[in-house]
Formats: structure tokens, C-alpha cells, sequence
């Protein structure tokens, strides 16, 4: 795995093929922090067949809509995929289930969320999978962690890189690094 935040845009990456992932949690359950729980969930995926090649710093921001739940610790992750979007879904769906995650209310604390926020430049719009993820450009807890390790990503559909995206992102505009 990269370091936090490895690579520079000046190398050049090519983001069109970028597989992305962004974690999330506001309740540890059986790890001491959420932030461990998070480390724990990028071996996971490693273990899982989804090496993570780079990753941002873990952010912090208040939970939404409902501020009185627990902090969300928030990152993104760019991995080495499958593919296929679906088989990389349903892997992600596993590790939820493997750290108790119970798919429920919309929004409710969760110890483990993982979203496949981009596979390439794929645009679908199934029931099942929708690329890009619908509502990622709009949160800064997703774009503030990628514009970090890929301020230069386009998103598939606006056009727009990460960086901008952050800047205008309007849910989670307390989101920070550390």
C-alpha cells in the first residue's frame, strides 16, 4: 500500500481508470476507535482481492442529517480492481458484513460504510449499481479526502476534478483532515 496521500499529479497518473472507494464509520463496535476500525477494513480489502494503491488521511465531520450521533470518521481509497463494478460491489458488501454492518435506515450510524464511488470512467444506472455514485460529488467528506490523493480526477459525468468538487461540495462542509 501507498502512503498516506503518495503520488503526485505531476507524474501523470491516468485517473480515467481510477477505481475509488470511500470509507466511513461513526461507531468502532468492537475496535477501540473508528479510526482503527478503518485501518483494519483497508487490510480487508486488500485481503479481499482489492490492494489499495493510494489513500488519504482519515477526515472527521459531524454525522449527517443528525448531528447528535457520534462523528464520522471519513477516506478514499484509489484500488486495484476487478473489471467488472458488480464483483467489486458485492466484495465491499462483504466486508460490511464482516465488520456487523446492518443495512437498515438510510443515514443511521453504521460501524463500517464502504461506497464504490467511481470504477474507470463507467456510467451505469441500474437498480442494483449506479457509477458514479450519485450523491459523492456533493459531499465534501468524499472530495476533500480525494482531491488529497487525486486533486486531478474528473468526474465521469460533470467534468469537474476533485478539487473542485471540494470546493463546492455542500454536505459535510465541516468535514477536516485529522
Amino acid at each position: 500500500m501507498l502512503e498516506i496521500g503518495a503520488g503526485s499529479e505531476r507524474d501523470g497518473p491516468d485517473w480515467d481508470e481510477a477505481v475509488i472507494v470511500a470509507l466511513g464509520s461513526n461507531l468502532a463496535g468492537e475496535f477501540a476507535s473508528s479510526e482503527a476500525l478503518l485501518e483494519t477494513a483497508l487490510v480487508h480489502l486488500d485481503q479481499a482481492g482489492l490492494p489499495v494503491l493510494r489513500r488519504s488521511r482519515w477526515w472527521r465531520s459531524a454525522a449527517w442529517p443528525d448531528p447528535s450521533s457520534p462523528e464520522y470518521r471519513n477516506g478514499v481509497v484509489i484500488v486495484e480492481a476487478p473489471p467488472e463494478p458488480r464483483s467489486v460491489l458485492d466484495t465491499l458488501f462483504s466486508i460490511e458484513a464482516e465488520f456487523n454492518r446492518n443495512r437498515g435506515e438510510r443515514n443511521a450510524p453504521r460501524t463500517l460504510d464502504l461506497d464504490l464511488i467511481a470504477h474507470g470512467r463507467r456510467v451505469i444506472d441500474t437498480n442494483d449499481l449506479v457509477l458514479p455514485h450519485p450523491r459523492a460529488h456533493d459531499r465534501l467528506f468524499v472530495m476533500g479526502p480525494l482531491s488529497e490523493i487525486a486533486p486531478g480526477w474528473r468526474h465521469p459525468v460533470l467534468g469537474l476534478t476533485a478539487q473542485v468538487l471540494a470546493a463546492r461540495a455542500g454536505v459535510g462542509a465541516d468535514a477536516r483532515a485529522g
